[in-house]
């Protein structure tokens, strides 16, 4: 927990969200209990990715079947502070890449997404917020897919703008366009 405190303390947010996001995130580490485990009902770390393709004109996304739309790939630290870890792993899993990279070791975003209350494998989740650190990775974009069916139903390289039109999630359509910003050089990393 230590090492993914000092990370997130060394990270140079690139706007007021992420600064305001971070010093939620510190203040977890420091205030709540078990911040990297679903044990913490309200709020708990998660890991995602931005996956792009070499030249960086197409990002991997996964038709959630929960929310019923396109996202971005990840999961919950579980337990696990190596949160790239995390995110390496859900990106393998749900898209069935295997030769997927870190294009930096460094996280690449933060943001506390809320999630909706609803039901999972027949389990009823209350409302909660995902204190989410995302990684910036790469993977040949001709690399066979496969569908994770108990999380997803489809995957597939979108163009990058097309990754980010997210009309069914607005907030998360901020965030993706962030990302795609970031990536474009249009705000700073």
């Amino acid at each position: 927990m230590h090492n993914l405190r000092n990370r997130l303390a060394a990270y140079v947010p690139c706007n007021a969200q992420e600064a305001a996001d971070r010093a939620l995130m510190l203040r977890a580490i420091d205030e709540l209990r078990a911040p990297l485990t679903r044990e913490n009902g309200f709020a708990h770390f998660t890991a995602s990715s931005w996956i792009v393709n070499p030249d960086r004109t197409r990002g991997l996304m996964a038709w959630h079947n929960i929310y019923r739309t396109w996202a971005w790939t990840g999961g919950h630290a579980d337990g696990e502070a190596d949160l790239l870890a995390v995110a390496l792993r859900e990106a393998q899993e749900e898209t069935g890449i295997e030769a997927i990279s870190p294009v930096s070791r460094d996280i690449y975003s933060l943001e506390i997404v809320p999630v909706n209350a609803h039901v999972k494998r027949g389990q009823f989740v209350s409302a909660h917020l995902h204190m989410n650190v995302t990684y910036l990775l790469t993977a040949d974009d001709r690399q066979p897919l496969r569908v994770k069916p108990d999380e997803n139903s489809a995957v597939a390289w979108l163009p990058l703008d097309e990754a980010a039109d997210n009309r069914d999630e607005p907030f998360m359509a901020v965030i993706y366009r962030k990302l795609n910003e970031k990536l474009k050089g249009e705000i700073a990393k």
